[in-house]
Parts: structure tokens; C-alpha cells; sequence
């Protein structure tokens, strides 16, 4: 009783606290909250984050203000077809002492910090593009042999552009394994539109303010993960799961009729905290079915591929996954 007592009152202490982070977001970053609640909720669950959105939408900006609000070291990569590892990863350079001896010394690149902007990620060559697969999981890197850790926390932001593909390499499908969430950033409203005309087309704009710290945040991702799930919860992200892979006996009918091939068992694992996150981030104690239904679109949608006809006919992989989460929800119902 003691220990959930303790829990209780960490958890309404982080929601207070994560309240206060959103709203100094929120004051740069006008009228996103999905966008916010969603980045966040990624960071809190200790992963990467995949945002797409044209150019304008105020990507770059976020994670500029989360690195801020949140109390991490931040750098920014803009991937470009030339840009080599080496870029990414830094490199050993021979140096030659005052006493003429030389020695290699390692110059570290931008990806020694806490959060990484990897802007246009697809604009890289997918050789560039792998040298972020081993920090992205393993929160280190290996350099001439030798491994080097990154900073803790750790957190990879990319963002994609989806109208210019000429002249991008897709992801593949294991580096968007790698990314918790998918974050599809939109057009703002004309309401949130003209708050934001107004807020930075002034003499100043809104400062925000630092709400955590390094330490701080690697707590909160502890005590996320401590946070209780109920059994029902459970059983629905693994029926949502499993119903979205073609293969299995248990698939939805419309997954066997548009979906090649379906989400691994990381996309439950990434679920079952994003659940959470997003039962924090609303001031609650544990998550219910509706967080399901919730985050299953932005967990699931880059870990599945539409086959050749359903794209021909314009299917979208989120309203296939809406569409199953309906389903799999009176399917539970009725049980």
C-alpha cells in the first residue's frame, strides 16, 4: 500500500509538472496539442519521434523548444544527398605534437547529445542514413572499433517532407522500426492560424522557460514504465496488433485484402507505453481502451505497408488501422 501510495503521488506530481511544460510549449509552438502531446508522449516513453509535414509547419521550431523546455543539449543535422556518416558520427584526425609525435584524436560529430533534429532525414543516402541505426537502439555508437556512448538521455526528432520526393531515399523498414511514433503535422486552423500570425509577426515572441531537467525527465521515464495497465488494455493492444498482420489467422478482413505485410511485436511494445503516456499527459493514473484506439494510428501506420492495389485505389494506412480498431473494440465488447 505504501509503495502505491508513493506511485500516486509521483504520477500526480509529473502531471503537474508535464502541464507546466505544455503550456510553455504551447506558447511557441501555437495550436498543435496533438503534435505537442504526441512528442512529448515519445520522449516520456524514452524513444524517437518521426515527423511529417511540409515545410513551414513549425517542425524545426518544436523540437528547438522542447530542447529548451525540457533541459537537453540539442543539435540539429540537415540531411542532404552529400552529407557521409563521418558527418553524423564525427572522426578520428592524426595530429602532429609539438615534439613531432603524432596521435589520432577523435573529433565528435553533431550526434553526441541529448536530442537530435535530423531534418529531411530521407534526403540522405541510405548509407548516411545507417549510421544513425545503431544509436538510434543501442544509444551508442562504434567508431575505428571503438564504442562511444551517446548522451542520456538520448532522443532522435526527424522529420520528412512528404510532397518533394524526388531525389529522397525511402526509409527502410528497419529504421522506421526504430522510431516510436509517426507524427503527421497538418495545416492549422484559421483560428490557430491567426494566433500565430499574430504572436511572431511582432517586435518579440513568447520565451519559453526550462521545465525539466536531464535528470528529471530519465525519472519520469521510470516512473511511466512503473505505471500500472489493466488487463483488458493489454488483450486489446495485442488483438489490435495482431489483427493488423496479414499472415495471422486472427487479421482483420480488410488487412488481408490491403496490407502486404503487418507490425512486429516492437509496435506492442511501443503501444503499451505510448498508452501510458498518453494516460500521464491527461493527468490520469492509468491508461484505458480509448488510449488504444488512440495511438494506434500514429504506433502502427510506419510499421505497415499497403499492397499495390490498395494504393492504387488510394487506401490510407490510418484509415485501415482506424477502421481494425473499431473492430477489434466490439469484438472485445462482445466477449
Amino acid at each position: 500500500m505504501v509503495d502505491a501510495t508513493a506511485l500516486i503521488t509521483e504520477i500526480e506530481s509529473l502531471g503537474e509538472k508535464l502541464a507546466a511544460a505544455k503550456a510553455s510549449i504551447n506558447r511557441r509552438f501555437i495550436g498543435q496539442t496533438r503534435v505537442v502531446d504526441l512528442t512529448l508522449g515519445a520522449m516520456l516513453c524514452g524513444g524517437h519521434a518521426l515527423l511529417i509535414g511540409l515545410p513551414g509547419l513549425g517542425k524545426t521550431r518544436l523540437v528547438d523548444t522542447l530542447a529548451t523546455v525540457m533541459g537537453l543539449h540539442g543539435n540539429r543535422i540537415q540531411f542532404t544527398p552529400d552529407l557521409m556518416p563521418a558527418d553524423i558520427l564525427g572522426s578520428e584526425v592524426l595530429e602532429t605534437a609539438a615534439d613531432g609525435s603524432r596521435a589520432f584524436r577523435f573529433i565528435p560529430g553533431p550526434i553526441f547529445c541529448q536530442i537530435l533534429m535530423a531534418d529531411e532525414i530521407n534526403r540522405a543516402s541510405p548509407r548516411t542514413q545507417s549510421a544513425l541505426l545503431q544509436a538510434m537502439q543501442e544509444r551508442e555508437v562504434t567508431i575505428a572499433g571503438q564504442h562511444r556512448a551517446l548522451g542520456h538521455p538520448f532522443h532522435v526528432l526527424a522529420t520528412q517532407n512528404p510532397l518533394e520526393q524526388e531525389g529522397t531515399y525511402p526509409l527502410p523498414e528497419a529504421q522506421l522500426d526504430r522510431f516510436l511514433v509517426q507524427i503527421d503535422v497538418a495545416y492549422p486552423d484559421r483560428t490557430t492560424e491567426r494566433d500565430i500570425l499574430l504572436a511572431t509577426t511582432g517586435v518579440q515572441e513568447d520565451e519559453v522557460h526550462q521545465v525539466f531537467t536531464a535528470a528529471e525527465l530519465l525519472a519520469a521515464q521510470t516512473v511511466l514504465r512503473r505505471m500500472p495497465v489493466g488487463e483488458a488494455v493489454v488483450e486489446r493492444i495485442l488483438d489490435l496488433v495482431r489483427a493488423c498482420r496479414p499472415q495471422e489467422p486472427e487479421a482483420a478482413a480488410v488487412v488481408r485484402e490491403t496490407v502486404s505485410w503487418g507490425p512486429g511485436p516492437r509496435a506492442a511494445q511501443a503501444l503499451m507505453l505510448m498508452v501510458r503516456a498518453r494516460a500521464l499527459l491527461d493527468g490520469r493514473l492509468a491508461p484505458s481502451l480509448d488510449d488504444v484506439h488512440d495511438m494506434a494510428a500514429p504506433v502502427l501506420s510506419h510499421r505497415m505497408a499497403l499492397g499495390f492495389a490498395a494504393r492504387a485505389q488510394g487506401v490510407r494506412l490510418a484509415d485501415v488501422i482506424t477502421q481494425v480498431a473499431e473492430e477489434t473494440g466490439r469484438s472485445g465488447l462482445a466477449a
